[in-house]
């Protein structure tokens, strides 16, 4: 099997000195890191097969293959901070990634009814209880785990509705309600006791009714981070910008100044420099301290408030508010100059003049903080010097037995798959504690490897490449948009843009296995490789035989494959999984046999999986 090689070495014993080992295909690990995109996702979703799936017009196979891991798909598909689509190979034959993300929306959006196919909450409890604090992607995730194995699951939420931060600080016009209450209602609906407007008030109150085996912690990271700068509190027009997202989707907020100032460029800045524009402003200014290169807002996000055309200013440090006789009617703005040093770290820069620029509003956007003024320090549960909770990254569980977080309550803000991933871990974990196991006992992965073979010269799959450029979605125009803030910007793909852009996947879960006792040393494989990624040659250490191959493997970043000796020359064959498009040329044109074509599906277990102590059956929705 063709799968990354971690670099190790061995002595030959031929005199070569150091020599790669054959890369270890027994481990799941490695065929999992060949499918980059699925590594890189936080919940492993098997990208390429819902991609496949979309292409056979499979829409709700698609959806159902998403669930399994991501939980979310049609929210995921409109919001996901995207971490697959940088380490996707696509990106490496051409300038962009597949558009996995968008794809994830079409099959939500165009899916058949398939609610029969959802987990059901389990008709019979297991007698233990289990407590959710906040109705968020965290939480909900471990109730989806738990609810079918007959935990009875009790959700508090502080607010009057489900959907925590996804709820109150994604705006409408990217993120539709009816899309957010459609995927936590399979979850509720699973029979988990939500309690609304019900806010905890006190950890220890909790814990010590005895009401509930195990606790799980999911209320994100609600405190955004504020500016202590003169005149911040002499002015009412001075807004944290997670509260004045949260206002604005409960309405309590319907209008803002013509001239706002959102200082801080993350991603929570383009949602509110783009939701002031629907509220009424004109002037839009987005203040970046530091240089683009170093800003924290995903680069879509960037794009499409520019697109709206907002401003964004670089090297402008806050330094003061302009109050005027109690109005705010502007803000001082250090200028700045940077020096970036040959590893790309920034320093701290030095101030090179000042400005001040008008405005009516300011929104701080720089940032948001874990805040627990509702857990007592003397409980078991200990702190870190940030204030956040202490929490194994396995397990979930904090240093008081039974409590576990997850989500931005866990490590800090990050996004939605990154809880997601968290929940799944959690149930897990609150599963082995309520059944009296050891927590950080987790079973292993496992690995299925299914021949994609239909003929000689056939696989089930399509091994076309096609040379298109990324889809550009389409968006409400300009001009129509503004009109309220429920309007979704972005339309989803077209039939057409759907059908090219699914050809562009590469198939990195189709692996290239080969059988170094059937080859002959043909070279036919090399001959017909068309990206010349296949070479035999004599063994060495990893940095020398990078250099001797068909093309020199420049990315250190993806492993090699080295086969076993190959009978006749004691050579080996290396492959470089960088720029491979897994057509299955070379399989196509082996006399010998030697070479196959066969899809990894790498098993994650879940929760069900070690209910059952069994190793985890999850093999996918065929695509044959």
């Amino acid at each position: 099997m063709l799968a990354p090689n971690v670099g190790s070495a061995r002595s030959s014993g031929s005199g070569r000195g150091k020599t790669m080992k054959p890369t270890d295909t027994s481990n799941p690990d490695d065929f999992h890191k060949v499918v980059d995109c699925q590594w890189a996702c936080p919940a492993h979703t098997d990208v390429p097969l819902y991609i496949r799936l979309i292409a056979q017009g499979r829409f709700g196979d698609a959806y159902i293959e998403n669930r399994k891991s991501n939980v979310f798909p049609g929210i995921l598909g409109r919001v996901c901070d995207r971490p697959c689509e940088p380490a996707c190979r696509r990106g490496r034959v051409d300038e962009k990634p597949v558009a996995i993300c968008r794809l994830k929306r079409v099959a939500s959006d165009h899916r058949e009814d398939i609610t029969e196919r959802l987990p059901k909450g389990a008709a019979k409890g297991n007698g233990k209880k289990v407590a959710l604090i906040g109705c968020g992607c965290a939480s909900l995730t471990v109730a989806n785990d738990l609810r079918p194995l007959g935990y009875d699951v009790t959700i508090f939420e502080a607010l009057e509705t489900t959907g925590g931060l996804m709820r109150t600080n994604i705006p409408r016009f990217r993120l539709p309600p009816e899309v957010l209450d459609e995927e936590i209602d399979y979850i509720v609906d699973m029979g988990v006791d939500l309690k609304l407007n019900h806010r905890i008030e006190s950890m220890k109150e909790l814990l010590d009714s005895g009401e509930f085996d195990a606790v799980f912690v999911g209320t994100g990271a609600p405190r955004g981070k504020n500016l202590e700068i003169p005149g911040r509190y002499d002015s009412d027009r001075i807004h944290i910008g997670i509260d004045w997202l949260e206002s604005v989707a409960f309405e309590h907020i319907e209008e803002i100044g013509k001239r706002v100032l959102i200082i801080g460029v993350g991603n929570t800045a383009m949602d509110c420099c783009r939701t002031s524009l629907r509220l009424g402003a004109t002037d839009v200014k987005v203040m970046a301290r530091k240089p683009r290169g170093f800003f924290k807002a995903s680069d879509w996000e960037l794009e499409d408030a520019e697109e709206e055309n907002v401003e964004i200013l670089v090297n402008h440090s806050p330094k003061n508010f302009v109050i005027d006789d109690g109005k705010l009617i502007g803000m001082t703005f250090e200028l700045m100059e940077y020096a970036v040093d040959e590893d790309g770290r920034i320093d701290r820069g030095t101030v090179v003049g000042e400005t001040t620029i008008p405005c009516d509003d300011v929104i701080l956007a720089i940032g948001q903080d874990n805040a627990f003024p509702w857990i007592e320090r003397d409980i078991g549960i200990e702190f870190n010097d940030w204030d956040c909770p202490v929490v194994d990254e396995t397990t979930m569980m904090c240093t008081r037995d039974g409590v576990f977080f997850g989500g931005d309550s866990a490590f800090g803000p990050k996004n939605i798959i990154w809880a997601v991933a968290h929940g799944h871990e959690a149930a897990i974990s609150i599963h082995k504690y309520c059944q009296g196991e050891d927590v950080a006992t987790r079973m292993p992965r496992g690995i299925n490897l299914l021949s994609q073979k239909m003929g000689m010269h056939e696989w089930s799959y399509s091994n076309y490449f096609d040379p298109a450029e990324r889809r550009i979605m389409p968006h409400v125009e300009l001009r129509e948009r503004f009109k309220k803030l429920d309007i979704e910007v972005e339309l989803g793909f077209t039939a057409e843009q759907t059908i090219q852009e699914v050809e562009r996947c590469l198939n990195c879960d189709i692996q290239t296995v080969f059988a170094a006792k059937l080859c002959i040393e043909c070279d036919a494989c090399i001959d017909i490789c068309p990206v010349n990624c296949l070479t035999i040659t004599h063994n060495g250490d990893e940095a020398d035989l990078r250099t001797r191959l068909s093309a020199p493997a420049e990315n250190p970043e993806q492993g090699l494959y080295v086969s076993d000796e190959l009978p006749h020359t004691s050579r080996v064959m290396v492959k470089d999984e960088d720029i491979c498009v897994h057509c299955g040329l070379c399989a196509e044109r082996c006399p010998t046999g030697a070479w196959d074509m066969q899809k990894s599906q790498v098993l994650i277990p879940y929760a069900e999986d070690e209910a059952t102590e069994a190793q985890p059956k999850k093999t996918g929705i065929s695509t044959a």
